[in-house]
């Protein structure tokens, strides 16, 4: 009996004494932006890849095979630095033809100017007629001639002879390497391909309702994932004016505008264009998920009473203007400088302490 009236006694005491706190509810997450008034000024990025400001293909301008080739990608060269070299024997004999050819043509040219002043004094003398001087005029100037033929062919053969070795037409980097040694190698046909690029190039590739807005000197701004991020000034150095075979694109170029060795022929890149109103405009935009809409109509939850991480938001009815591109257009119920909600206006109400986002969204 005893027992049961200490358990009665202890479980009257528990149910008398103070209940625990219920736990708060955690404050939900919001994410804001600041109102600001947009000049109209439009903000476009596409996709490009970074190539080289000069690609030449270098190709040997005599047929032969190819006993030499020191470079390989990658390599350095300088401006004249040997690149590759064919067998010169079968030039070699040509140009050693046209010299005996050249010695040949000398002596003739030499036995017909002896000619013809032998047959000048004899005229003159009056022992040989007016014809044998033209004759042996015209002897001595087809020997002149012909001396000088057989010269330009031997200057020809020297020429072929000096193009069998092929060099660097300008400072760059060795990108390709086409042929190997032992191969017969056509004229004109690709042996190695040679970049220059101390000022790297962009191209991109913009829509036609675009391409109206871009004219040569814009400057823009370039990015590259594979440099982490770090931007680039660069600027428009060509604007396409037929359209791409796959599509209403139109190919624009932009030339960075300092040199950097880490950037690389073939990355991909991010080019960020400002397009300029077609006519002086000032408005407020907000993104489009920052206005909600109920049967009192359309608001807003602007932020007030802001502390660290928290703060207190206010529905407040707004006016909206045009959808555009870059965000909706408030026409009335808010100034600039103010901060409005634009993730998660469905889920809290007026009044309420919110917890705000670690970064704000970025303007439009």
């Amino acid at each position: 009996m005893l027992r049961r009236l200490s358990l009665f006694l202890v479980l009257l005491l528990w149910a008398c004494g103070e209940q625990p706190p219920l736990p708060e509810e955690p404050l939900r997450v919001v994410r804001t932006q600041q109102v600001v008034l947009d000049e109209g000024v439009r903000v476009r990025a596409f996709s490009g890849t970074a190539r080289p400001a000069i690609e030449a293909r270098l190709s040997f301008r005599v047929p032969g095979t190819l006993v030499e080739i020191p470079v390989r990608v990658g390599d350095q060269v300088r401006r004249g630095a040997l690149i590759a070299a064919l067998d010169p024997a079968d030039y070699q004999l040509q140009v050693r033809e046209a010299e005996a050819a050249l010695a040949e043509a000398g002596a003739r040219t030499r036995n017909a100017d002896a000619h013809y002043e032998r047959v000048r004094a004899l005229y003159e003398n009056h022992h040989a007629s007016l014809t044998d001087l033209d004759a042996a005029r015209a002897g001595a100037e087809s020997a002149r001639a012909a001396e000088a033929a057989v010269a330009m062919r031997l200057e020809l053969a020297q020429l072929q002879l000096s193009y069998t070795r092929l060099h660097a037409p300008l400072d760059g980097f060795i990108a390709a390497v086409s042929v190997e040694v032992n191969e017969n190698v056509a004229t004109g046909a690709e042996v190695v391909v040679l970049t220059a690029s101390r000022f790297p190039e962009v191209g991109v590739a913009l829509p036609e309702a675009l391409i109206g807005g871009i004219a040569r000197g814009d400057t823009v701004s370039v990015t590259f994932d594979a440099i982490g991020g770090e931007r680039f000034a660069g600027m428009v150095t060509e604007v396409g004016v037929a359209a791409s075979p796959a599509g209403a694109t139109y190919l624009v170029t932009v030339r960075l505008l300092t040199p950097d060795h880490r950037v690389r022929q073939g990355m991909s890149a991010e080019v960020v264009f400002r397009f300029a109103p077609a006519r002086e405009v000032s408005r407020m935009l907000v993104p489009a998920a920052a206005v909600g809409e109920d049967q009192q109509g359309r608001f807003v939850f602007v932020v007030e009473s802001k502390e660290e991480t928290t703060a207190v938001v206010r529905r407040r009815a707004v006016e909206v203007g045009e959808f555009t591109l870059e965000g909706l257009e408030i026409l009335a119920g808010l100034t600039p400088g103010e901060q409005v909600v634009t993730a998660g206006v469905s889920r809290i109400e007026d009044g309420q302490r919110v917890l705000l986002a670690a970064t704000e969204e970025p303007q439009p």
